[in-house]
Protein backbone atom coordinates (compact mmCIF):
# COMPACT_ATOMS: atom_id res chain seq x y z
CA UNK A 1 0.00 0.00 0.00
CA UNK A 2 1.48 3.34 -0.95
CA UNK A 3 0.62 6.38 1.35
CA UNK A 4 1.53 10.32 0.07
CA UNK A 5 1.58 12.20 3.01
CA UNK A 6 1.48 15.95 0.96
CA UNK A 7 2.90 18.20 4.45
CA UNK A 8 3.42 17.71 8.20
CA UNK A 9 -0.40 18.63 9.01
CA UNK A 10 -1.02 15.40 7.24
CA UNK A 11 0.74 13.34 9.66
CA UNK A 12 -1.92 12.51 12.11
CA UNK A 13 -4.12 11.01 9.61
CA UNK A 14 -1.48 9.07 7.94
CA UNK A 15 -0.66 7.62 11.08
CA UNK A 16 -3.93 6.80 11.71
CA UNK A 17 -4.02 4.84 8.37
CA UNK A 18 -0.46 3.30 8.93
CA UNK A 19 -2.27 1.75 12.38
CA UNK A 20 -5.48 0.17 10.53
CA UNK A 21 -3.03 -1.23 7.81
CA UNK A 22 -0.60 -2.61 10.33
CA UNK A 23 -3.91 -4.66 11.96
CA UNK A 24 -2.36 -6.73 14.63
CA UNK A 25 1.42 -6.37 13.35
CA UNK A 26 3.24 -3.96 16.64
CA UNK A 27 7.19 -4.39 15.01
CA UNK A 28 7.26 -1.58 12.47
CA UNK A 29 10.47 -1.45 10.77
CA UNK A 30 11.14 1.71 8.88
CA UNK A 31 13.50 2.47 6.00
CA UNK A 32 14.39 6.09 4.68
CA UNK A 33 17.48 8.72 3.96
CA UNK A 34 18.69 11.02 6.77
CA UNK A 35 15.16 13.72 6.49
CA UNK A 36 12.59 11.20 4.89
CA UNK A 37 10.26 11.39 7.87
CA UNK A 38 10.97 8.10 10.25
CA UNK A 39 10.94 10.34 13.60
CA UNK A 40 7.74 12.09 12.79
CA UNK A 41 6.08 9.44 11.76
CA UNK A 42 7.18 7.67 15.05
CA UNK A 43 5.97 10.93 16.58
CA UNK A 44 2.50 11.02 14.68
CA UNK A 45 1.84 7.20 15.65
CA UNK A 46 2.80 7.89 19.49
CA UNK A 47 0.56 10.24 19.50
CA UNK A 48 -2.30 8.33 17.95
CA UNK A 49 -1.97 5.56 20.24
CA UNK A 50 -2.04 8.15 23.24
CA UNK A 51 1.75 7.98 24.34
CA UNK A 52 2.02 11.79 26.88
CA UNK A 53 5.60 11.68 26.67
CA UNK A 54 7.80 13.98 24.60
CA UNK A 55 8.88 11.59 21.83
CA UNK A 56 12.27 12.39 20.44
CA UNK A 57 14.59 10.37 18.35
CA UNK A 58 16.54 7.74 19.94
CA UNK A 59 19.30 8.22 17.76
CA UNK A 60 22.16 8.66 20.82
CA UNK A 61 20.35 6.45 23.43
CA UNK A 62 19.15 4.01 20.65
CA UNK A 63 16.15 2.84 22.54
CA UNK A 64 13.67 5.36 24.08
CA UNK A 65 10.45 3.97 25.60
CA UNK A 66 7.14 5.98 26.10
CA UNK A 67 3.63 5.09 27.98
CA UNK A 68 0.45 5.28 26.62
CA UNK A 69 -2.84 6.54 28.81
CA UNK A 70 -3.32 2.93 29.56
CA UNK A 71 0.20 2.51 30.99
CA UNK A 72 1.23 -0.01 27.62
CA UNK A 73 5.04 0.66 26.74
CA UNK A 74 5.68 1.46 23.49
CA UNK A 75 9.64 1.09 22.48
CA UNK A 76 11.34 3.54 19.69
CA UNK A 77 14.90 2.00 18.05
CA UNK A 78 16.97 3.89 16.37
CA UNK A 79 19.57 1.64 14.70
CA UNK A 80 21.58 4.06 12.70
CA UNK A 81 24.65 4.27 15.52
CA UNK A 82 24.78 0.19 15.49
CA UNK A 83 27.74 -1.03 14.08
CA UNK A 84 26.23 -4.80 13.84
CA UNK A 85 23.45 -7.28 15.00
CA UNK A 86 25.94 -8.13 17.80
CA UNK A 87 25.33 -4.20 19.33
CA UNK A 88 21.91 -4.73 18.63
CA UNK A 89 21.56 -8.10 21.15
CA UNK A 90 24.10 -6.41 23.57
CA UNK A 91 21.43 -3.65 24.14
CA UNK A 92 18.14 -6.52 24.49
CA UNK A 93 16.39 -5.97 21.09
CA UNK A 94 14.97 -9.27 21.17
CA UNK A 95 12.61 -8.61 24.46
CA UNK A 96 11.67 -5.42 22.41
CA UNK A 97 10.76 -6.93 19.53
CA UNK A 98 9.06 -10.03 20.91
CA UNK A 99 7.59 -8.18 23.97
CA UNK A 100 4.28 -7.65 22.16
CA UNK A 101 3.70 -4.18 22.37
CA UNK A 102 4.73 -1.27 19.63
CA UNK A 103 8.14 -1.24 18.88
CA UNK A 104 8.77 1.34 16.01
CA UNK A 105 12.51 0.96 14.15
CA UNK A 106 14.08 3.20 12.44
CA UNK A 107 17.33 2.14 10.37
CA UNK A 108 15.86 -1.53 10.41
CA UNK A 109 18.20 -2.54 7.76
CA UNK A 110 21.13 -2.11 9.94
CA UNK A 111 19.35 -5.91 12.13
CA UNK A 112 17.70 -7.47 9.23
CA UNK A 113 19.29 -10.64 10.72
CA UNK A 114 17.07 -10.39 13.73
CA UNK A 115 13.61 -9.38 12.26
CA UNK A 116 10.91 -11.13 13.77
CA UNK A 117 8.56 -13.26 11.21
CA UNK A 118 5.54 -10.57 11.54
CA UNK A 119 6.09 -7.11 11.25
CA UNK A 120 5.13 -4.31 9.24
CA UNK A 121 7.65 -2.54 6.63
CA UNK A 122 7.50 0.95 5.85
CA UNK A 123 9.51 2.60 3.23
CA UNK A 124 9.56 6.39 3.19
CA UNK A 125 10.52 8.54 0.22
CA UNK A 126 11.05 11.86 -0.40
CA UNK A 127 8.93 14.04 -2.94
CA UNK A 128 8.55 16.91 -4.01
CA UNK A 129 8.58 19.80 -1.27
CA UNK A 130 7.26 18.74 1.76
CA UNK A 131 6.11 15.19 0.38
CA UNK A 132 6.67 11.82 1.74
CA UNK A 133 5.72 8.88 0.10
CA UNK A 134 5.43 6.05 2.56
CA UNK A 135 5.33 2.19 0.55
CA UNK A 136 3.97 -0.29 3.21
CA UNK A 137 4.11 -3.73 3.14
CA UNK A 138 2.73 -6.40 6.00
CA UNK A 139 4.64 -9.37 6.59
CA UNK A 140 2.37 -11.85 8.46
Amino acid sequence: MELICENLAQLPAIARQVRNFAGPLRVWLMEGQLGAGKTALAQAVCRDLGVTDPVSSPTFAIVNQYATAQGQPVYHLDCYRLKNEAEALDIGVEEYLYSGHYCLIEWASRIQALWPPAYLAIDIALGPGQERRLNLTRHD
